[in-house]
């Protein structure tokens, strides 16, 4: 188990495989959200048809609802939300930052008030392990604290020093909980912080690599605010230094140019909630188009599928004339085949990345792809103004 096996390689683009405890994840790949145990409006079997080899659920939202013992006590997340592939649960430590009413920083951890009911609660690194160890995940993630997008240097810096510090506690209380035979079948990811400051990435680094023995790393903190190429700087930055064996997880970004960038730069896993999101607001991912409202009034005789070149359910038996009507009548289905759309189109970029990068034809190919898709999201753009 949490074995990563790299393929092939093409610059510093990988493909590789994970072995989990339930199931092989191969990279690169994008993670569906199922912030509640759930995908919105999606259920396991058609996540699964979608080809989603992995989900992330989280923490925050699974411990204010239904609580994290109610899922134990039901079997696990696996279990308890009928998913029987690998799930990455996620700290809770960006939504007690960006979600809770109010919070209050302090070194034993985070006091927040609940966003549902106004409760106060306390997230400390040791409470966060035993509320992941409860949820059952393949694979839980180091408690962080994420800061605002466009931190100044201060608040960047202390960020950066206390998530190293909250790392130390959180695989002291992992390891505690292995003793006990609690989280004998997960391992626990660190999250690298440091905003938009690549000497205080490269050091999360160096010192995350100092501090164990680890199946793989997170990169926290971005795409929260800062414009792309700053991002892709700090991608490049880290790169070197990351362990060449160990899968690079991205955490919330998700749009299809971010992936295929961020793949060029060495990042080997995903995770967003734009993809059914957009999918809610009735907008789809269409290649050569980019980003397509699918209400206009241009798809009210439009007999194609929303993407010709898409292998989903929806594109395989519906037209757009039909989405589009579905919009305007306010029926929900519309919403669950857009979301199933955006989903399937993600992970199939993936799926297609790690077909190039096999046959060393991922640079051009994914230069290409990217042209297209910004020259085809600005022709739609301009078609709308």
């Amino acid at each position: 188990m949490f074995e990563y096996t790299i393929d092939a390689r093409e610059g510093a683009a990988r493909a590789g495989k994970l072995a989990l405890p339930h199931g092989t994840v191969e990279t690169p790949a994008f993670m569906p959200v199922g912030t509640q145990a759930t995908v919105k409006g999606l259920s396991a079997g058609e996540v699964r048809g979608a080809g989603a080899e992995i989900m992330l659920s989280n923490t925050y939202h699974l411990f204010l609802r239904p609580g994290h013992d109610v899922v134990r006590e039901m079997g696990g997340l696996h279990r308890f939300m009928g998913w029987d592939r690998p799930v990455l649960t996620d700290s809770g430590g960006f939504q007690v930052f960006s979600l809770a009413r109010l919070n209050d920083v302090r070194e034993e951890g985070v006091e927040f008030q609940s966003h549902i009911d106004g409760s106060r609660h306390l997230f400390t690194p040791e409470r966060v392990m035993e509320i992941q160890a409860a949820l059952g995940a393949d694979v839980i993630m180091a408690f962080d604290e994420c800061p605002p997008g466009q931190a100044d240097r201060t608040l960047a810096e202390a960020a950066h020093e206390r998530t190293l510090r909250w790392l130390e506690r959180s695989r002291d209380a992992f390891e505690a909980l292995g003793r006990e035979g609690v989280s004998r079948d997960q391992t626990l990811l660190p999250i690298i912080q440091g905003s938009t400051y690549t000497d205080l990435r490269v050091d999360a680094v160096r010192r995350v690599r100092e501090l164990g023995d680890w199946h793989g790393i997170a990169i926290g903190g971005l795409s929260v605010g800062e414009a792309k190429p700053v991002m892709w700087e700090v991608l490049e930055a880290v790169e070197p230094e990351l362990p060449p064996d160990l899968p690079r997880y991205l955490m919330g970004v998700g749009y299809p140019d971010d992936l295929l960038e961020a793949i060029g730069r060495g990042v080997d896993m995903f995770d967003c909630v734009a993809p059914t999101r957009n999918g809610r607001n009735g907008t789809a991912w269409v290649e050569g188009e980019g980003q397509v409202n699918v209400k206009g009034r241009r798809f009210r005789l439009d007999g194609g599928p929303l993407d010709p070149d898409c292998d989903c359910w929806t594109c395989g038996n519906y037209s757009r004339a039909y989405l589009r009507h579905l919009l305007v009548a306010e029926e929900m289905l519309a919403l669950r085949l857009i979301s199933l759309h955006n989903v399937r189109f993600l992970i199939r970029l993936g799926e297609r990345a790690r077909e190039r990068i096999r046959a060393g034809e991922f640079a051009g190919w994914s230069e290409e792809w990217l042209a297209r898709y910004r020259a085809g999201r600005a022709e739609t753009k301009a078609r709308t103004e």
